[in-house]
């Protein structure tokens, strides 16, 4: 009976040890063995400065964004209030004012 952890993104049982790295083979996901401890549960999403990101903050967009399908721009300083933390690539879910409905990643903003 194996003590390794399941894969965090596909779940997989099947996971080895490669060096101080958690490999899995079904979807060649790798992640450091010090976050093993860290349960799903308790994801930490950082900014791009790393601070902690929780429901409810307000962040600061670092970079124009380009919104795709559109010809709309978030220009650098626009301010997000009301963000929510969600899995998946675009961690940020929040409503911008005049965009509307959007998701953002965590490294293209900063705590505000």
């Amino acid at each position: 009976m194996s003590t390794l952890p399941h894969c965090p993104k596909c779940n997989s049982e099947f996971t080895y040890t490669d060096g101080v790295m958690f490999v899995c083979p079904e979807c060649a996901h790798e992640w450091p063995q010090q976050d093993a401890e860290v349960s799903d549960d308790s994801r930490v999403v950082r900014d791009s400065n790393g601070n902690v990101l929780t429901d409810g903050d307000s962040v600061t967009v670092i970079k124009d964004l380009k919104v795709k399908g559109s010809s709309l721009v978030v220009k650098v300083g626009t301010k997000v209030k009301n963000i929510r933390l969600v899995e998946g690539d675009h961690d940020i879910d929040c409503k911008i004012d005049g965009i509307g409905a959007m998701q953002l990643k965590s490294e293209f903003v900063k705590k505000a």
